[in-house]
């Protein structure tokens, strides 16, 4: 009955549907409407139509791609709980230090639902592995989105979606409007390189890689690299052995953000010895000193932009990388990068 009464109320609605036949359902978002009008409709990357009656004020995230957006989107003063063990992610310390005090709601694996439910949230944002508990808890009239920033537009998506629903969609344009930049530097400078093979590693294995369907094989792509692993069809991490490894011969090994290991180990194994990318010495680790740039967060472009500069120093200089990236935090973040990757080195 609430969904019903809210259609018929609705004058300015944005609403989308998932058939269309370029845009897959994982890619489904909300389309921009400037100030929002409610009760709205939205389709979230689930296909799921979601009615939200007011303008929501308590927020919830146990994902931390969403948590990070909702800084971007300029409304971390309306969460009231965070997925777990937020002093990890530095960005929080650095932009919004008030969530490390949140209570936390668990995670994609670990959910607290009970948790979430205590804080009386209007708005729940929840990861697409978590559809069950989106359906648990619309039960209980507490409005839930589900995301899927898996890929380049899933990720479009999930920003026009959740700033659109949260009303803030001006900023959330902003935001893309960035991304959207920095694709046509990237695009405009690499227009003639030709594509060097690149070989990204997972956190807690070398043998660890992102296959065909994950945002990293994206990320590459825009750096103008050619994933070696895109011709594995999958959408998580996959496990591939040496022989694999070089078989496929990198021109360059990037060492995951949050890797486990470092570059002299990489450099170090005698398995990888005969390997292009060990005998020229191209062998890096995204940095992490904001956030890891190879998940897709807001700020994920920023690791295409880095590659790029590692892949191609002559096409995308450090002063380009670099200004654009000090940009980036400080317009939506409020920080200074430069500042703390200064006080890293010293």
């Amino acid at each position: 009955m609430k969904k019903i009464m809210a259609l018929l109320l609705v004058l300015s609605v944005v609403f989308m549907t998932a058939c269309s036949s370029s845009t897959t359902e994982s890619e489904v978002g909300a389309e921009v409407s400037g100030n929002a009008s409610y009760p709205m409709t939205v389709v979230d990357q689930a296909g799921r139509e979601v009615t939200i009656e007011s303008e929501p004020q308590r927020l919830v995230s146990s994902y931390y791609i969403t948590s990070s957006l909702f800084i971007a989107l300029g409304i971390d003063d309306r969460i009231v709980g965070i997925e777990s063990e937020p002093y990890k992610r530095n960005i929080y310390e650095l932009s919004a230090p008030e969530l490390l005090d949140l209570p936390w709601v668990g995670s994609p694996k670990d959910f607290d639902f009970e948790a979430c439910v205590a804080l009386e949230p209007d708005l729940v944002v929840l990861p697409l592995r978590l559809s069950d508990v989106a359906d648990k808890l619309e039960k209980l009239d507490i409005d839930v989105l589900l995301v899927n920033p898996e890929n380049e537009a899933g990720l479009i998506a999930m920003t026009e979606l959740v700033a659109t629903a949260t009303n803030t969609s001006e900023r959330g344009q902003e935001l893309i409007a960035f991304i959207e930049r920095v694709k046509t530097v990237l695009n405009d400078s690499l227009g003639d390189a030709q594509p060097v093979s690149v070989y990204l590693t997972g956190n807690s294995d070398f043998l660890s890689t992102s296959p065909k369907g994950m945002y990293q094989s994206d990320m590459i792509a825009l750096a103008g690299g050619k994933n070696v692993a895109a011709e594995i069809d999958d959408t998580y991490w996959v496990e591939v052995s040496y022989e694999q490894v070089l078989v496929w011969n990198p021109q360059y090994i990037i060492l995951a953000a949050n890797a486990e290991y470092d570059v002299d180990s990489v450099m170090n194994d005698e398995s990888l010895s005969i390997c292009d990318a060990v005998i020229n010495g191209n062998v890096y680790k995204l940095p992490a000193e904001a956030e890891a740039w190879d998940s897709p967060v807001p700020g994920t472009i920023l690791g295409s932009l880095w590659l790029a500069n590692v892949l191609y120093p002559d096409k995308i200089t450090d002063e380009q990388c670099y200004d654009l990236i000090e940009e980036f935090y400080e317009t939506f973040y409020g920080f200074s990068y430069s500042s703390i990757t200064t006080a890293e080195a010293a």
